[in-house]
């Protein structure tokens, strides 16, 4: 198990036994990460992302406190892994993405201009490995909507913004749980460009069928060991 899921699941599990209530806030950083057994960084990673599924508000300059956990959001949000590995419906999303991406890469490859390549590298250019998580999503739905554009197809790329769209949350949490996850996406951009580049339209649709890959194999080992933690 990932340090970081460690420690989220000693936040959930403290507040599912009623450790800590909506609306409560959490200890000092010291304080809570000595009980709870943890290092004070991987306490702050836990804390960044249970406050980026609204299960922590982090006040700057006043402290950190469990939301209201109101029914239609909050218990979805504090079960949200477990939801996510549960439902295999996930990987059908992923693969009508993975499908689409190919398709609009490949019409782009046969359309890009110069001036389009430009843009692809400036987007590349505006995050790196030290880019925050959420930055870096932000980016490869830009990134994957300009080349969606080069291709012409206006339906293709709306289609794509609805997949792309509701796979957000998984890439979000694949980037902070998964060791190298950011890097890994940035090199994957670099080679489809560096496709596009050259114009290859089976060689575009291939690395970004590769790069959707990677997200749905992460998903799939998710649910491995999901299934190899709770007893059935």
């Amino acid at each position: 198990m990932a340090v970081t899921d460690e420690a989220i699941g000693k936040i959930r599990d403290l507040i599912r036994s009623g450790g800590l209530r909506p609306g409560d806030r959490l200890p000092p950083e010291k304080e809570l990460s000595s009980s709870l057994g943890l290092s004070r960084n991987s306490l702050r990673e836990a804390v960044k992302a249970l406050e980026m599924i609204n299960v922590l508000d982090v006040r700057r300059g006043d402290g950190t406190y469990v939301t209201s956990l109101q029914p239609r959001t909050a218990m979805d949000a504090m079960s949200f892994v477990l939801e996510l590995r549960a439902d295999e419906t996930i990987l059908d999303l992923l693969e009508v993405r993975r499908i689409l991406e190919a398709a609009a890469g490949a019409k782009a490859a046969a359309r890009i201009t110069p001036p389009d390549l430009v843009e692809l590298r400036r987007l590349l250019d505006e995050v790196g490995p030290e880019s925050e998580v959420e930055e870096l999503v932000a980016n490869d739905v830009a990134f994957h909507r300009r080349i969606a554009d080069i291709g012409g197809n206006e339906f293709l790329g709306d289609l794509l913004d609805v997949v792309a769209g509701r796979t957000s949350r998984v890439r979000v949490w694949r980037g902070i749980t998964q060791s190298g996850a950011i890097e890994r996406t940035l090199g994957e951009h670099a080679l489809i460009v560096a496709a596009l580049e050259l114009a290859d339209p089976a060689l575009v649709s291939a690395r970004l069928i590769s790069h959707v890959s990677g997200v749905e194999d992460w998903v799939r080992g998710a649910l491995a060991d999901d299934r190899g933690a709770t007893p059935r």
